[in-house]
């Protein structure tokens, strides 16, 4: 049966924030802001420390690292429906919470030990996200032993960054054709929480796709 998209859903989905969420329409003219240390960077991350210090080190620059690369894929899975603020302020209680985010640890948890998460406040407490991280796990486990998680998924960039340099944030798309290959892909392995929006938040994240506005000075190191 054919579904229909409001047009307001439509518009919204034409842009996306850092992580691929979409954004209000005040956000689609934003252009870059200038902070005290005399630097200008992307209007996402405010003025905020700790979400500054995530632009500045962490968005946009190349991950590798299999086990970070799932650790990153299971928390944009968890923010669905939140803002990567509320992510990033428990991230240190879902690494304990989930084991230091190690799959093969993950991959065992049981009936119990997620009813102990269900019961963690200090985390999001969605039994579909936790059971989700659970399955990721095993999807993970089974693609790191036959092509190795990172070459898998840099090899759909062909292990370099796609650096974009948009102006404004309605440049940046909620989604592309490659996330939406990427997250049929990852669903037919048996990743979960892994659709076209959250794929493309996940790629920005890990600089797979460098979207720094035009002037930030992340753009120019």
């Amino acid at each position: 049966m054919k579904t229909t998209v409001s047009s307001k859903k439509r518009d919204a989905e034409k842009t996306s924030s850092p992580h691929g969420r979409e954004n209000p329409a005040s956000w689609r003219a934003a252009e870059l802001v200038a902070h005290d240390d005399a630097k200008a960077r992307c209007p996402w991350c405010g003025k905020d420390p700790l979400y500054v210090a995530y632009h500045d080190a962490e968005w946009g620059r190349p991950e590798r690292a299999a086990q970070a690369l799932y650790e990153k894929l299971v928390l944009d899975g968890f923010q669905a429906g939140l803002s990567w603020i509320t992510i990033l302020r428990k991230r240190e209680a879902f690494r304990t919470a989930f084991d230091g985010f190690a799959p093969e640890k993950i991959a065992r948890f049981d009936a119990a030990r997620i009813e102990t998460l269900m019961g963690d406040a200090r985390i999001v407490r969605n039994r579909a996200k936790i059971e989700g991280a659970v399955a990721s796990a095993r999807a993970f486990l089974a693609l790191e032993e036959r092509l190795g998680f990172s070459d898998y998924l840099w090899g759909f960039v062909d292990g370099a960054p796609i650096v974009n340099r948009p102006r404004h944030m309605r440049d940046i798309p909620a989604q592309t054709p490659l996330s939406e290959r990427i997250s049929k892909d990852l669903k037919a392995k048996g990743f979960k929480f892994c659709g076209p929006t959250i794929v493309y938040a996940f790629m920005q994240a890990v600089g797979m796709v460098d979207d720094h506005l035009e002037g930030c000075w992340r753009a120019q190191e």
